[in-house]
């Protein structure tokens, strides 16, 4: 997929990997780029920086995003490529409440859902589109120290997956973004265990999404050595289970 004259809708597009993004695919000679936001001020910023359009959403209402689709097609036109790129860190350990659960479920996974839900009949009916998600390496790997994201990382992966397998051969384009760490806001107070192979920035992260968009492949691995992490999983699972435990025993020891 080529971005020139494509319509682009980013969620979590005013700040990190989504505003990169953003102003990526108007260099790349998108035809428009819809920003959108909870942070409806930060869309607008990045709107008037890259000549775009925001508007505020709020990921975790499927009626928000629901609307953020009906209003694009109306007023500026059909989506070519819908990426759903809002996403959260918070939750820790097996006893996270159920309430923080909820949320984290609602943005990182559900949000997926609900776009998919909309705009798939609609790319189907006219012959194709592309659905770009932002999950991350914990969805292929693990993530050490949090549960929460863990899960809701693997499940925006096997949501991804499903959604090539069953639409694939209609039209549907997937590819499902898993970085390790990348520096935004999310990575502010240190990359902790995601950063075993160095930080990135978003512009990094947004060269792999280009590339991998041209090339109509399915992961995006800024990191490339996740490629291989993901071999040795699949080759031995209890020795990669080892080796993870090894690994959360050297993150948790102490600093002097």
């Amino acid at each position: 997929m080529e971005l020139a004259d494509k319509i682009v809708v980013v969620t979590g597009g005013a700040s990190g990997i989504g505003r990169e993004m953003c102003r990526r695919f108007v260099r790349e000679g998108a035809k428009q780029v819809v920003v959108a936001d909870r942070d409806g001020d930060g869309a607008e910023a990045v709107a008037a920086e890259i000549g775009g359009v925001a508007m505020a959403v709020d990921v975790r209402e499927e009626a928000q995003i629901v609307n953020l689709i009906e209003t694009t097609e109306k007023d500026i036109g059909p989506i070519d490529l819908f990426c759903s790129n809002a996403g959260i860190g918070i939750g820790r350990g097996i006893d996270t409440s159920d309430e923080v659960w909820q949320t984290i479920w609602e943005v990182n996974t559900m949000s997926h859902v609900w776009a998919a839900r909309a705009l798939v009949p609609l790319m189907i009916e006219r012959g194709g589109g592309y659905l770009l998600s932002t999950a991350s390496a914990a969805g292929l790997l693990s993530q050490i120290g949090s549960v929460t994201y863990a899960v809701t990382k693997h499940a925006a992966v096997s949501l991804a997956e499903w959604l090539s397998i069953t639409y694939g051969d209609q039209g549907i384009k997937v590819s499902v973004l898993c970085p390790q760490a990348v520096r935004t806001a999310m990575t502010a107070g240190g990359p902790g265990v995601a950063g075993v192979d160095g930080m990135i920035e978003p512009e990094v992260a947004v060269d792999a999404v280009v590339e991998t968009l041209r090339e109509e492949r399915f992961l995006v691995l800024p990191h490339p050595e996740v490629a291989e992490y993901i071999k040795r999983k699949t080759s031995d699972y209890d020795r990669w289970l080892t080796g993870m435990r090894r690994l959360q025993a050297q993150y948790n020891r102490p600093t002097e």
